[in-house]
């Protein structure tokens, strides 16, 4: 469900939001779903329950999640959201396809590329 990398530079909160909040705009984890509880999920995770509070928190704040008091946090993730996560997702790709096009790279290589060609 999710994974930590301990030599991702970024805080373990931040990677830990990051993937629920990829698997609720990606619809693995459906709106209203259950999510473990905090420290069901620390003790999966091997790490301290007051980071997966934070990520909860901010998930919440952010929209992805709705807490329930006594009941738990259930993800909220609606199809407005999905398609505001690909519009985010198709802009960025953008981006990078410009970026790549500066780099050298043609258009033969972006669509072998797209299409599952393979690493270059």
């Amino acid at each position: 469900m999710i994974h930590l990398d301990y030599r991702d530079p970024r805080p373990i909160y931040e990677q830990v939001y990051d993937a629920l909040r990829n698997l609720i705009v990606t619809g693995v984890l459906t709106s209203g779903e259950k999510l473990p509880s905090v420290r069901e999920l620390a003790g999966t995770l091997a790490i301290n329950p007051n980071t997966i509070q934070r990520a909860y928190r901010e998930l919440e704040a952010d929209g992805y999640l709705c807490s329930v008091p006594g009941k738990g946090s259930f993800a909220s993730g609606s199809d407005a959201m999905r398609e505001a996560h690909r519009k985010e997702l198709l802009e960025r790709f953008v981006a990078l396809r410009s970026e790549l096009r500066a780099a050298g790279v043609d258009d033969e290589e972006l669509i072998r590329l797209i299409q599952g060609g393979g690493e270059t």
